[in-house]
């Protein structure tokens, strides 16, 4: 499998309405630079998720996330957070396949660390496994939300045969499609809530999946940053094992060499 991709990895703490008071939710977001969408066209299923009789997953998204310093790092960052400010709920986020590792983060903390407060939202993102999987990962993450865009070609991949529903790849539920309805300049936006199959033929599998440059905006936003977040991780600096940017903000990478050579410096 063929990955071009540099992740970063954000655990922030945020305060919802105010600025001197403690915080109100733990961040965690998950943003990729990547050109992998044309081998995503015919990936198989091809790795059993531990535990889940039947559910088979994206070995790549799974790995990249399961198998990295990643994951040693987001849940060192939750236990840290958690124990200066309490049980404070934790937001999971995520663009593209920065989504997709979102997704099996939320699921991770879930089910094999026992977290509650785990909430998902991701934007554009791919499918990760097949039906059984799809169930499952309801069933540990019910308010789960996958917002998609209008033509976006992500959500579209791997591809979904309906004719073989047990055996292609299935999103899991909630889609959350936004797109434009209307003509010449009566036109405005629209954010339907679809069912809980995750695979609703009146959502984004209405229409043609084709456009990149719906991929690159959501809600008015180009998910492609031009600078780093300002939001700081709360943790002794002193211990830090990771690099981080002249913002504050922890950054794990697959690419170690990524860090250093965007300006950060190791703490």
């Amino acid at each position: 499998m063929y990955f071009d991709l540099q992740l970063t990895v954000y655990i922030c703490v945020q305060c919802v309405k105010c600025t001197l008071l403690p915080p109100t939710v733990l961040i965690i977001q998950f943003l990729s630079i990547q050109n992998w969408i044309e081998d995503l066209l015919w990936k198989q299923l091809d790795l059993d998720y531990p535990g889940m009789p039947e559910a088979m997953v994206h070995r790549g998204f799974y790995s990249a996330y399961h198998n990295t310093t990643l994951r040693d790092g987001v849940v060192s960052g939750i236990q840290r957070t958690r124990k200066a400010y309490g049980d404070i709920p934790i937001m999971i986020t995520g663009h593209s396949m920065g989504g997709a590792m979102a997704s099996f983060c939320a699921l991770d903390l879930v089910v094999n660390y026992g977290l509650d407060g785990v909430n998902l939202m991701t934007f554009g993102q791919p499918r990760i496994g097949n039906a059984a999987f799809a169930s499952y990962f309801k069933t540990y993450l019910p308010q789960a939300i996958r917002v998609t865009h209008a033509h976006d070609i992500v959500p579209h991949l791997p591809p979904y045969f309906s004719f073989f529903p047990q055996k292609t790849y299935h999103h899991f539920p909630r889609e959350v499609w936004t797109h434009n309805i209307g003509l010449g300049t009566l036109v405005y936006p629209v954010e339907k809530i679809c069912d809980d199959s995750g695979e609703d033929p009146t959502c984004c599998r209405s229409v043609s999946g084709s456009s990149v440059r719906d991929h690159i905006y959501y809600l008015g936003v180009s998910m492609h940053a031009e600078d780093w977040s300002s939001c700081r991780i709360v943790m002794d600096y002193s211990k830090l094992q990771y690099q981080m940017d002249l913002n504050g903000n922890l950054v794990l990478s697959k690419q170690p060499g990524l860090s250093n050579a965007r300006g950060f410096s190791a703490q």
